[in-house]
């Protein structure tokens, strides 16, 4: 059972982490375009 514990708080740390890089990189944000787009005239 504590491995259970243990790898589940390990889950969620990994999940929290991928999302804050995910909002800090601009992607899964379908509304706006990602920082490293530039537009071209």
């Amino acid at each position: 059972m504590e491995k259970t514990n243990e790898f589940v708080n390990n889950l969620h740390e990994r999940q929290e982490k991928d999302e804050a890089n995910r909002k800090h990189q601009g992607k899964g944000n379908a509304g706006k375009d990602s920082p490293s787009k530039t537009h071209k005239e």
